[in-house]
């Protein structure tokens, strides 16, 4: 009988684009086992994109709610579906009530918040071994003690061009042979990770001057910096802030010949649509959490004072990212 397997995932979208390489692993070794994953509903639009999963199951609860007799309820609901595992990737204690509720006999995780009889097959963690978060999710997809593969799987999303250029027409994308870059300018986390407005500017108008088209990903939250940026080029830009869904987003990238981005979800979607990309680093590790495409050039200066995984600098000067000069970028865009 083959196996069937509940993911509970993570709730960033970089997280769960890493995710990938471990539904990959357990395809790899599985073949027949099926993954169903459950995770907040803006992250779905990713796995309807990763061709491992079977199920997507949307996750009812707000960011951050504990909701206790809710994930109660709704793990009881999952009960006639049958899984012989759950694997839950994030480490706090609610995230492990649905599948203990769900009657899942094996419940594999780390233990985190002190997560005795909701995890029953508990893994060490060891940060000196696991070095990487992708690392950590693959292990949890491995036999107890077993040594990580050399290569791990790299994330691919599916994005269908046809579809793709069509979305992309109607925000006025033109299909006309010319190059498209692709800017990711925001950074959820704060401004320690976020490469200056202006630096991004002077890469948009030498990418536009070159005969590139330029296009502006971010969410509702990263308007007012897409926004400074497309009037510091002359409204040259096309400007995407806060109008595409995740999925539209994702679709659109497929079609961007180079993406430069920060430290963000959105650098992992384009790593996984193999797209060239160009990851700047400025407060967090990349060592941590790199993009996972073999090809992915990182800008990381690796200053003393980093990385401080601070949401603004603690110092106030920034160099980190300031230091990173937009010549050194435009010299890798070609």
């Amino acid at each position: 009988m083959a196996e069937k397997i509940l993911i509970l995932g993570p709730s960033w979208v970089g997280d769960m684009v890493l995710a990938q390489s471990l539904f990959k692993t357990l395809k790899t070794n599985k073949p027949d086992c099926q993954i169903d994953v459950a995770a907040p509903a803006w992250t779905l639009p990713l796995l309807e994109r990763m061709p491992e999963v079977s199920e997507k199951i949307a996750l009812p609860f707000r960011h951050g709610e504990a909701a206790i007799w809710q994930r109660i309820k709704f793990g009881k609901a999952l009960k006639d579906k049958g899984y012989t595992q759950a694997i839950i990737l994030t480490n706090s204690f609610k995230s492990a009530i649905l599948p203990w509720a769900a009657g899942i006999p094996r419940r594999t995780s780390f233990l985190g918040e002190m997560r005795y009889g909701l995890i029953n097959d508990i893994r060490a963690l060891d940060k000196t071994k696991l070095k990487k978060t992708v690392e950590r999710f693959v292990a949890l997809g491995l036999d107890k003690d077993a040594a990580l593969p050399q290569t791990l799987p790299i994330p691919s999303l599916q994005a269908s061009p046809e579809a793709a250029w069509v979305l992309a027409s109607r925000h006025g994308i033109l299909n006309n042979k010319s190059r498209i870059l692709g800017l990711c300018p925001g950074a959820e986390y704060g401004e320690a990770k976020r490469w200056p407005t202006e630096y991004y500017a002077e890469v948009a108008n030498h990418a536009l001057k070159n005969g590139w088209q330029v296009v502006l990903f971010g969410s509702e939250k990263d308007v007012p910096v897409t926004g400074q940026i497309n009037q510091l080029a002359q409204n040259r830009c096309v400007d995407l802030g806060g109008k595409t869904k995740l999925g539209e987003a994702i679709d659109i990238m497929s079609l961007c010949d180079t993406v430069i981005s920060n430290d963000s979800g959105l650098m992992h979607v384009a790593a996984a649509l193999d797209r060239k990309l160009l990851a700047i680093f400025g407060s967090s590790d990349p060592y941590h959490t790199p993009p996972m495409h073999p090809d992915a050039v990182i800008e990381y200066l690796g200053l003393e004072c980093s990385p401080c995984f601070k949401r603004e600098c603690p110092l106030g000067h920034l160099n980190c990212l300031k230091q990173i000069t937009p010549e050194r970028i435009q010299a890798r865009i070609g």
